[in-house]
């Protein structure tokens, strides 16, 4: 067996890991922006783009399948090819009169596509990197992927709002916005294609013995070993108490971040901010991204110096009491460059809370199924960001955005008190670990 030691990463990490952010923001976060310049009310977008997160919660499903079904380079270079298609698609349905559920249906497609997406890019980086690869690169990927959250929430959407007020045509901005995306994907496919083909350094080896025997028998998963990862989960000390921990520990947030675009887009006299398009993504899609990433980075350092025991509760207050910045924008309505200044407090107090909970799940998956165990967690609390998005425009509808943001913060509540509650490890016994 070759060595996959003379592997170049440098050559398709930093495209793949894009190419994986990108559509998981423009399903979920821009095209709340899209539909509320178009026109349709905040309880329409909050339920149904609420749905889209839906394949993000069962993809554990059917990720075995993708691993044992073809090659993930091929999974990859297919569905970028499918994404590409159904970005297009989105882009032009746009213009029909019925535009809003004919788009639904493309980017619930799309939806399904990135989670088959991102099962394969997580496939193919075990089995094209060795583990000094992957330990140098745990890193990169984030990068990355965080770039591509930049470039989706920030350029495209500052792109959009500047084209729609060049040409006077707000949908046909959408549609062209789209329409670079998609081609970015068409470009990406035809990338990956040629450079997983055409180099000869790139080999398709695992490093872990068990998975190099899967993948020479290939042998389907037994029933029997299915069902042993999911009830070995749920047969875990306090699984219950954890899991609520999963569910509510950003309870608050997903009931707040479906509202919080329209909330700047909204007029004043609607309870709004009144901000234009273009200045929301500068906010949320630069200023705000930037400050989650440093908020994420300072969270890994506070967890390795000091232990989760001692940091999770601090990170989780500095995840949760930054919602209260909402309620008073909403009774203030301040300037645009203290609007800057406290979306930047959220994203980084975001960014301080998502890395504990992100170590915690990691925590909680250690022993024989630690990827699977990992991947249900992360399956439940994409269920606890879903639930919560379905009903906050109906709620914000009918109690107004002040109202509306002080429940958000009474819902952080739950999560916090959890705390109390779940099996942690001691800063040393996580260290041995």
């Amino acid at each position: 067996m070759k060595s996959t030691s003379n592997v170049q990463p440098w050559f398709f990490i930093p495209t793949l890991y894009f190419a994986e952010g990108l559509p998981y923001i423009l399903i979920n976060s821009v095209s709340v922006i899209i539909y509320k310049n178009l026109g349709v009310d905040n309880a329409k977008i909050a339920f149904w783009t609420s749905l889209l997160y839906l394949p993000w919660v069962i993809k554990m499903f059917w990720s075995p399948w993708v691993e044992k079904i073809g090659k993930t380079k091929d999974w990859i270079i297919l569905t970028q090819l499918a994404m590409f298609t159904c970005l297009g698609i989105t882009g032009l349905v746009l213009q029909l009169p019925n535009f809003f559920y004919l788009s639904l249906v493309t980017l619930a497609i799309a939806a399904f596509i990135s989670a088959t997406h991102d099962i394969a890019v997580d496939g193919f980086y075990l089995e094209a990197l060795n583990f000094t690869q992957q330990a140098q690169f745990a890193g990169i990927r984030p990068i990355f992927y965080r770039g591509a959250v930049i470039f989706g929430s920030g350029f495209l959407v500052v792109l959009a709002g500047k084209l729609a007020n060049q040409w006077n045509n707000v949908t046909l901005s959408w549609t062209t916005t789209l329409s670079l995306s998609a081609l970015i994907f068409l470009a990406l496919s035809v990338y990956h294609y040629f450079y997983f083909n055409w180099s000869k350094s790139l080999q398709y080896y695992a490093e872990n013995l068990a998975i190099k025997k899967t993948i020479a028998q290939e042998q389907p998963i037994q029933k029997q070993e299915y069902l042993e990862i999911i009830t070995s989960y749920f047969r875990k000390s306090n699984i219950l108490m954890i899991v609520a921990f999963i569910v509510f520990y950003r309870f608050g947030e997903a009931l707040l971040i479906k509202l919080s675009n329209p909330f700047l887009l909204d007029t004043v006299n609607q309870g709004g901010l009144g901000l234009a398009t273009e200045q929301v993504g500068l906010i949320y899609g630069g200023f705000g991204v930037i400050s989650l990433i440093v908020g994420g980075i300072l969270g890994g350092f506070l967890i390795a110096k000091y232990g989760l025991q001692k940091s999770i509760l601090p990170m989780t207050l500095a995840l949760n009491l930054p919602n209260l910045l909402y309620f008073y924008m909403s009774i203030v309505k301040p300037s645009l460059p203290a609007i800057t200044v406290f979306i930047s407090l959220e994203q980084f107090g975001s960014g301080l809370g998502l890395t504990a909970f992100m170590v915690y799940l990691m925590e909680i998956s250690e022993g024989n199924y630690k990827t699977a165990h990992y991947a249900i967690s992360t399956g439940i609390m994409a269920l606890g960001m879903m639930l919560p998005g379905l009903i906050s425009g109906y709620i914000q509808e009918q109690v107004g955005y002040s109202l509306f943001f002080l429940i958000s913060c009474l819902l952080t509540i739950p999560g916090i008190i959890l705390i109390f509650f779940i099996p942690i490890k001691s800063r040393n016994s996580t260290q041995e670990s």
